[in-house]
């Protein structure tokens, strides 16, 4: 056109130019030429990318179009979740066999294998795998790690399966009532199709479709641009942005984009190694105080290194611990030769394991023996967990790591008592090792706000807490008597029917959740004016939630790994539209 209509092509680049101008964006236009005229047909504001979004922003902040303020403000947060992960090659077909929720963004294709120890086996021969389980439970974090994506037939956003692969970054589809697994005969069915332990599969954990054979991907590719964006961002927030992380891995991935700190150490997933794992069954099976000893003297190494690596790695920021808080029973040996093994170690008969597991046993796990009742009933669980946070501390302070302050966070308080308690055996077990190795140990012990009568009583619990962390995953279906991991089979059909205008367990209810939430802030406030005041459920990385935390005051939100991008652009947000 430049050579053939020198003059009008000079014209309409003018005009493109006093339309941007005018209109203060990237504009898609329609124009026509005739007898060599240009006619102007229409203008708007040209769709984009992510990447296309954020260059787009920051170009124009460059030539004085836009404020820096206006280019954070025109950014979605949730679509930097496809600048952070693989996505699939649009230009590729693609047969869908089945869908799911889109619980943990990315695309990853590999063979379908149906057990964790599958996965674990099949990595180490440099085979990629999906991981395909009716639901995921602690017990599959090594087969979780080992496979390029998960699947699951069961659960909802926040499931095991969505919370532990989005802050792996793993692709998940969960919730996915379109396959019916057989795992006896190894295959799922998807319709009338069959898909077999080996085949190959490809999962799009950004839309929730699960396609035959295996789809090529395009790798995220983050530019000088998202760089600078996050830049301008945490000039406008106030909020700080932590990680949901207990692994170096997780801990250096968060610290590159952007974490100031730990808000949830999960240590109950430090027990799931298979050095480890033995000894964790061995703990919970001895019905005496000493064999229980013994199995805790096992663990105190493994917990205090881990402890020793995050707090290396975070260089003087922030860590809350959370001590063991999952029902016992999702430790205990399910197979015969599990239950041999730990029967060995006990001296035990097989027949004894097997009844000490069945006394173990609950109808309702989930409200039921776990959290800081197992801080009551068994409080040298939680003084083996205490010394090794502090040790490592000693260990760090002797090797000159950069100090921390440690926030020894106790979980499903629900009355001041507990946390009395509690704060009683972390205090006695720091002043035992002050005085055995000479020298000053500081942290803070605070509590998850989990259930609403522990919202309801922040006043007299806040006397016992330096910190409130809310665990709203627990608050919320605490609050609304919801399981989020059944939640999936009726959701929708709350939606449907505007019952419920998003899922509460991915958005935060404000009229509910939240309500408990700034109740509990205010009360133990003001009965505590040191209070620190966080949130480390999954709402932490969700930009909707993030805006309410910043207005109900919180200090702080704690989100996976890969949502702290998000986390940072939402708070700056939150921010600028007060």
């Amino acid at each position: 056109m430049e050579e053939t209509m020198p003059k009008v092509f000079k014209e309409l680049k003018n005009v493109f130019l006093k339309l941007e101008k005018h209109y203060r964006d990237m504009q898609d236009i329609e124009f026509t030429v005739e007898n060599n005229k240009l006619w102007m047909l229409q203008t708007r504001s040209g769709k984009r990318t992510a990447k296309a979004g954020i260059k787009i922003a920051v170009d124009m902040v460059k030539e004085n179009l836009i404020s820096k303020k206006e280019a954070i403000l025109r950014i979605d947060p949730n679509t930097l979740d496809t600048l952070l992960h693989p996505t699939l090659d649009e230009k590729v077909d693609k047969k869908v066999i089945a869908k799911g929720l889109p619980a943990s963004p990315g695309a990853a294709s590999g063979k379908v294998v149906f057990t964790a120890d599958e996965a674990e086996r099949m990595k180490n021969q440099k085979e990629d795998t999906i991981l395909v389980r009716v639901e995921t439970s602690p017990e599959d974090i090594h087969g979780m790690h080992a496979a390029k994506g998960i699947l699951t037939a069961r659960g909802g956003m926040t499931s095991h399966a969505a919370v532990v692969a989005r802050g792996m970054g793993r692709p998940c589809v969960s919730g996915s009532g379109e396959i019916n697994i057989d795992y006896e005969t190894k295959e799922f069915k998807a319709g009338d199709l069959t898909i077999k332990e080996g085949d190959i599969i490809t999962i799009d954990g950004g839309s929730g479709k699960v396609m035959q054979g295996s789809v090529p991907t395009v790798k995220p590719d983050i530019s000088g641009y998202f760089s600078t964006i996050m830049k301008w961002a945490d000039k406008f927030r106030k909020l700080k942005i932590r990680t949901n992380a207990e692994t170096p891995q997780d801990t250096k991935m968060a610290r590159n984009f952007g974490a100031e700190g730990i808000g949830l150490c999960r240590t109950e997933h430090m027990f799931f190694d298979d050095e480890r794992i033995l000894s964790v069954r061995q703990m919970i099976l001895s019905k005496h105080l000493d064999d229980r000893k013994i199995a805790l003297d096992k663990l105190l190494p493994y917990q205090k290194n881990d402890f020793k690596e995050i707090f290396k790695i975070m260089k003087g920021l922030p860590v809350t611990v959370r001590l063991l808080d999952p029902p016992l029973h999702e430790f205990l040996p399910k197979t015969e030769k599990d239950m041999e093994e730990v029967a060995r170690s006990l001296n035990l008969g097989v027949k004894e394991i097997k009844n000490r597991v069945a006394e173990l046993h609950e109808l309702n796990p989930m409200l039921g023996h776990r959290g800081c009742r197992l801080g009551i009933s068994f409080p040298e669980i939680y003084e083996m967990q205490c010394r090794a946070i502090f040790t490592a501390l000693i260990d760090c302070k002797k090797e000159k790591v950069q100090s921390i302050i440690p926030e020894i966070m106790i979980p499903l308080v629900s009355t001041e008592d507990e946390l009395g308690i509690m704060r009683k055996l972390v205090n006695r077990v720091a002043d035992e090792l002050q005085k055995e190795y000479k020298i000053k140990i500081n942290y803070f012990v605070g509590t998850m706000i989990e259930l609403p009568r522990a919202a309801l009583r922040a006043a007299p619990i806040s006397k016992y807490a330096d910190f409130f962390s809310f665990g709203t995953n627990d608050l919320t279906q605490t609050t609304f008597g919801i399981s989020r991991d059944d939640s999936g089979k009726f959701l929708n059909d709350y939606l449907d029917h505007k019952i419920f205008d998003g899922d509460p367990f991915v958005s935060i209810d404000k009229d509910g959740v939240g309500e408990l939430v700034k109740i509990a802030s205010q009360r133990g406030k003001k009965q505590n004016k040191k209070l620190k005041l966080g949130i480390c459920g999954e709402h932490g990385g969700d930009p909707r939630s993030i805006e309410f935390c910043s207005k109900a005051g919180l200090n702080y939100v704690s989100c996976s790994p890969f949502r702290v991008p998000i986390a940072r652009l939402a708070a700056a947000q939150a921010e600028l539209r007060r």
